[in-house]
């Protein structure tokens, strides 16, 4: 974990100090946090922001500086970070009596406005993250949101199910809007209002919905988040299956990039299948290479065989970009994946054998990798998926087991590819 030293900030590691910090440092180290924090969770940013700003000085720092940064012309990925800090100053208690909440509810009614404008004109708005990333604590699932960092956030899609226009829900309590200047800043008089508790009847500013569509908005947004999560670590057998259903919506429109990809196999090869089978098969713009090319450059480990063993045996039909037709994903992958894929494999262990020999691992990953690799193949002999007695199929793996012959299964592999071929 990032300690609060990366951001160099002044007094952040010395509490005794922290009580007597000028209020013009703290607004400085709470600006220097806004400004480089957006790549870092925002459960961290939060713990940060606590530790250089006194107790006493915290409520009014959030009142002078975060709630005008809510609403002003600045970078998306700082507005969410603003929102977040603001739950999190109370987040131990219930939404509800959060002192902030009646500006968050402003900000998500005038931001949800403005795209829903924008959503009738046929696009998509810009601040569609941060109004998904308000509606999230405000229905008090905010902790949600601590593991991710605002520019992630900020940059991932959203299923068309959780775009502002279906983001609705009943609430109690009047939300009483806050006055603001031309440039989207909220003027001070806006800031009594967060003092106190609005009182009488004011404008209800959820939609009506029935209770079966908030129980699929909600399912749809837990997985939404499970799935930003499963890059990072191994998601449970509970969390996996809320997630499973939910995958083919969150891949057409995709809501993750080929940059995650390698994250979620790696972690999570049961989640894997069923979302790369899902990337595979959904008519989007840019089709299906940029997967592919990830396909094609993972590492030999078993979540990298264990995909492309599901994926060679996947009988899904899709289209066939190159001829316009129908295929299989098996087919796909067997013919514009495969081959590279082994390639990839040989030229990493050939790596990783270089780095063993010079001493800069102390490890045995390129034994188990030797050894994964060379039964991954056995298997796809066994499966007909490729001909040991072709030399455009085995070529390079009949020299690699020859290299690697002192491993039992590279041994074996070579007497099965040597026999093929009529080596003995």
């Amino acid at each position: 974990m990032m300690q609060t030293a990366y951001y160099q900030l002044p007094l952040a590691t010395k509490p005794q100090q922290q009580a007597t910090m000028p209020a013009a440092d703290s607004r400085a180290s709470v600006t220097q946090l806004l400004a480089g924090a957006c790549a870092t969770p925002c459960s961290t940013a939060a713990h940060t922001f606590v530790q250089i700003v006194p107790p006493l000085s915290r409520f009014q720092l959030a009142l002078d500086v975060l709630m005008p940064m809510l609403d002003a012309r600045i970078e998306l990925p700082q507005r969410i970070l603003v929102a977040y800090i603001l739950y999190s100053l109370y987040a131990p208690h219930p939404i509800n009596i959060n002192p902030f909440k009646s500006v968050l509810c402003a900000t998500f009614i005038r931001e949800r406005d403005v795209a829903v404008q924008v959503a009738n004109s046929g696009g998509v708005g810009e601040n569609e993250q941060l109004i998904w990333v308000l509606w999230k604590i405000l229905k008090g699932d905010g902790s949600d949101i601590g593991p991710f960092s605002p520019n992630t956030l900020a940059r991932s899609p959203l299923p068309p199910k959780l775009r502002a226009a279906n983001l609705t829900f009943d609430e109690d309590t009047p939300v009483v809007p806050l006055p603001a200047d031309p440039v989207g800043n909220v003027h001070s008089s806006a800031q009594s209002a967060v003092r106190e508790s609005a009182q009488g009847q004011g404008p209800r500013w959820a939609e009506d919905a029935s209770s079966e569509r908030d129980q699929e908005m909600d399912k749809l947004s837990r997985a939404m988040t499970l799935l930003l999560a499963a890059r990072d670590r191994v998601l449970t057998i509970a969390e996996q299956r809320t997630l499973l259903p939910a995958i083919p919506q969150l891949a057409a429109p995709p809501m993750v990039t080929s940059v995650d990809l390698p994250g979620i196999i790696a972690n999570n090869p049961v989640i894997a299948h069923p979302l790369v089978s899902a990337l595979l098969a959904a008519d989007s713009e840019e089709g299906p290479d940029t997967h592919l090319d990830v396909l094609r450059r993972l590492p030999p480990a078993l979540p990298s065989f264990d995909l492309m063993g599901r994926l060679l045996r996947d009988a899904t039909a899709i289209t066939d970009g190159a001829t316009g037709g129908r295929t299989t994903i098996a087919d796909l992958v067997r013919t514009e994946v495969l081959g590279w894929f082994i390639h990839e494999c040989v030229s990493w262990l050939d790596r990783a054998e270089q780095d063993e020999r010079a001493g800069n691992v102390s490890d045995d990953r390129f034994a188990k990798g030797v050894q994964s690799l060379c039964r991954f193949y056995n298997a796809l002999i066994k499966f007909a998926i490729v001909d040991p007695a072709s030399d455009a199929d085995s070529a390079e793996m009949a020299h690699f087991t020859l290299r690697n012959a002192r491993f039992e299964e590279a041994n074996a592999l070579y007497r099965v590819l040597a026999s093929a071929a009529g080596g003995f």
